[in-house]
């Protein structure tokens, strides 16, 4: 059998989809090298405010432009922005029907004193998906020892050896990131990871998508959120690029 590998920055608290490739493949990794990207979903996501969704950010100190992720620190009063987060948390979600099993789990998770994202991250993905029953094993980028500033692809294809890998797995968002032909060249396959048209109860309707993993959880208990983890298709790079109504964004 194939083993199949997956890499990923280190998001904290990011959609349905980050979980569903995490529990597709042998072994995920970590991108704490990767260079941190202002504006981007790796300390921020959306929960549901009043019904609508609402951004919510880990504020983190400035920092030189092409820093790594991995050395990002959280602003000083990082302790009193967790804090608040938590109060909004509980005002939006106490009467959602799984808060009281999951919301200690989350406010231990938020309270994790960390400083650093990538650890912070790290922790919060690892805690989650053991309440999830996720069980695939998860490493860091800078274990594996390889140069810093490398090629995407060339980062990919190595980190895959590295594990012993014979699959990379990508979010269908990243079809343009990859080639296929460059893959099959190193004796590699590539698929892409496309999210089913998941869908569950809110507090009303129209759903909204493509929020934090957060809100699946305050909705759905861990019985039900296996079934919506299994929910998502492997496809080739050619179905990838195919045009589909249903094709992510946002939280990707």
């Amino acid at each position: 059998m194939v083993r199949k590998i997956a890499a990923m920055q280190p998001y904290l608290f990011p959609y349905l989809g980050y979980f569903q490739l995490i529990n597709a493949v042998d072994e995920f990794v970590l991108g704490d090298v990767l260079q941190y990207e202002k504006e981007s979903w790796i300390n921020r996501n959306r929960i549901l405010v009043n019904g609508q969704p609402k951004l919510i950010t880990f504020p983190l100190k400035k920092d030189r432009f092409d820093a790594l992720i991995r050395e990002k620190q959280f602003v000083d009063n990082i302790g009193g922005e967790r804090e608040k987060l938590l109060k909004i948390i509980r005002n939006c979600y106490s009467r959602a029907p799984n808060f009281s099993a999951f919301f200690s789990v989350l406010e231990d998770v938020i309270q994790f004193p960390a400083v650093n994202l990538a650890e912070y991250a790290e922790n919060s993905i690892r805690r989650l998906c053991r309440y999830a029953g996720i069980t695939t094993p998860i490493r860091l980028a800078s274990e594996l020892g390889l140069p810093i500033r490398m090629d995407k692809q060339e980062r990919v294809v190595q980190t895959v050896k590295a594990l012993n890998g014979g699959m990379y797995i990508n979010p269908r968002s990243g079809t343009a990131l990859y080639r296929s032909q460059y893959f099959e060249e190193h004796g590699l396959e590539l698929r892409f990871l496309h999210m089913g048209n998941v869908r569950y109860r809110q507090f009303k309707e129209p759903f909204t998508p493509n929020l934090s993993i957060i809100d699946v959880l305050m909705f759905n208990d861990p019985f039900t959120l296996r079934h919506l983890l299994e929910d998502y298709a492997l496809i080739d790079a050619d179905d990838a690029t195919a045009p589909d109504s249903g094709l992510r964004t946002g939280s990707e």
